[in-house]
């Protein structure tokens, strides 16, 4: 059997015609031919989802947290199958794929494991004026998560938002790439086959393009979790906004690097090299500026145009996943070029489709779109500052507040906690997507909500507040109209003993 269809699971009913047709961006191979879902079948795997939400949220945490770990289990007796999936539709190399999964296993562990923390029910003090009432907060899952995953990562990035939402007890219909739909039948599938007794909808793929996406945000799920550009997230907000389905956006990023003059050079220019370029510069957390402190940037030029000798796309990375992105790098190396720019690596001859070389600019001015507009290929402007403080405002200078990251022997913390993003690492390159523990989101035009971690698993919550009488207090209920004079004097006596004096 082929990798496409190795796994099956109960879907919606779906007409053979018309197919999504899934390309190799290398080769330009077909990959796969999967549904192409109608808005009408999209409301229908909503509808299943729904009726599946009964019988996954009525489990208790441990029995979820089975069969999640049942599901990492088998992607693990597949990750060879998965990842050369993963090769073949999306470009980047075997090895880039197992790391990808790694990450996306971590996160389906961390979230099992973590989930009962999250939905625990705790209890709050009722105060003074309400001591004869018990209070407390309640976690329940929202419902249906209607997720819609990129390609650039198709197995580690939607799982930021399908495992921590399936953890909380929701159900999930998953509107995959249309660049990347084989990948994800494959786990989805693979999600069914590790827990056959559960029922279907529990984890649902709907395939297609922009019009699935649309159908997926207006089928009333209870949130969209959109992972994807800015302008594509104002579109699926706009959407959103017409039922006040709440959204969760993960955004693009032009994430910065500051070199401070403490920096181990070395290193930094490694990991800014890898940074870059690892995946074709496809990653929205992927090194896109780096600002290097006067006294070591010589150095760290150096070092890193050493670092990148003999690096090229497709041997160390593979090809831009989508042909248009090319575009966008050739707009930005020719017009960062023209406005005085220079290539430190590479060039216009760095493009040669479908792959792009590893470039480096510096002396770009720093209004320039190279500069302020996310590029989304393996192209990095350096540029050499003064200070600490000139790295940090020019840092923050740009719309986007995703990651970050900071080289400093001393100051790395302090430099850190003045940037204007979301995650930031320090002395090491994208440390934080390796943590599940930690909450992963940006700001600004980088978006907002978080994923991962505690504040991921309550992302997928709601919350209620209880308020439950214990005993009633003869002569001293408020809320009446039968109200007695003694209660009202107790409570004014209550209120200057309690908020009387600034203490």
């Amino acid at each position: 059997m082929t990798a496409v269809t190795a796994v099956e699971h109960t879907m919606p009913a779906v007409c053979e015609e018309p197919r999504l047709r899934s390309l190799n961006p290398a080769t330009g191979d077909l990959v796969a031919e999967l549904p192409l879902h109608t808005p009408a079948q999209v409301h229908d795997a909503v509808d299943q989802a729904r009726r599946a939400a009964a019988y996954w949220s009525a489990l208790n945490w441990r029995e979820r947290r089975r069969a999640l770990l049942r599901w990492a289990a088998r992607l693990v007796r597949d990750a060879d199958v998965l990842c050369e999936l993963v090769h073949a539709e999306n470009g980047k190399p075997a090895e880039d794929a197992y790391l990808e999964l790694a990450l996306a296993l971590g996160h389906i562990r961390w979230s099992a494991r973590h989930a009962g923390q999250a939905v625990a029910a705790r209890r709050v003090s009722p105060g003074v004026l309400m001591a004869n009432c018990q209070a407390r907060v309640e976690r329940h899952p929202l419902g249906v998560i209607g997720v819609i995953g990129p390609w650039n990562y198709p197995v580690n990035t939607p799982m930021g938002s399908i495992t921590y939402a399936l953890a909380a007890g929701n159900t999930v219909v998953f509107k995959p790439s249309e660049h990347t739909p084989a990948v994800a039948k494959f786990y989805v599938d693979a999600f069914a086959a590790a827990n056959p007794t559960l029922p279907d909808g529990v984890l649902t793929a709907v395939f297609g393009e922009g019009g699935t996406g649309a159908a997926l945000v207006a089928s009333g799920a209870d949130l969209i979790a959109f992972t994807g550009s800015a302008a594509t997230g104002k579109k699926v907000m706009a959407a959103a906004a017409e039922q006040l389905t709440p959204v969760l956006m993960e955004l693009g990023g032009k994430d910065p690097v500051i070199v401070a003059e403490d920096a181990d050079v070395t290193a930094a220019a490694e990991a800014v090299a890898w940074g870059a370029m690892s995946n074709a510069g496809q990653t929205c957390i992927g090194v896109e500026r780096v600002y290097v402190e006067r006294p070591v940037a010589e150095r760290f030029l150096t070092a890193l145009r050493d670092e990148l000798q003999g690096i090229r796309a497709g041997d160390a990375y593979g090809p831009m996943t989508v042909p248009d992105q090319i575009d966008v790098v050739r707009r930005h190396l020719t017009g960062a070029l023209e406005a005085g720019g220079t290539a430190l690596v590479g060039g216009l001859d760095a493009l040669r489709p479908p792959y792009v070389d590893p470039v480096v600019l510096v002396d770009v001015p720093e209004s320039h779109p190279a500069v302020r507009e996310e590029t989304f290929g393996p192209l990095v402007v350096v540029r050499t500052v003064d200070d600490a403080e000139e790295a940090v405002r020019l840092a923050n200078g740009t719309r986007f507040g995703l990651g970050a990251t900071v080289f400093s022997r001393r100051h790395g913390q302090a430099i850190a906690r003045r940037l204007r993003c979301g995650t930031v690492s320090v002395n090491a390159m994208l440390a934080y997507a390796a943590i599940p523990a930690l909450p992963f989101g940006g700001v600004g035009d980088s978006g907002f909500g978080r994923i991962h971690g505690l504040e991921g698993l309550l992302t997928f919550t709601r919350t209620q507040a209880i308020a439950r009488r214990r005993f009633p207090v003869p002569g001293m209920t408020l809320p009446t109209f039968r109200r007695s004079p003694a209660a009202m004097r107790l409570l004014r006596t209550a209120l200057t003993r309690i908020h009387g004096r600034a203490r």
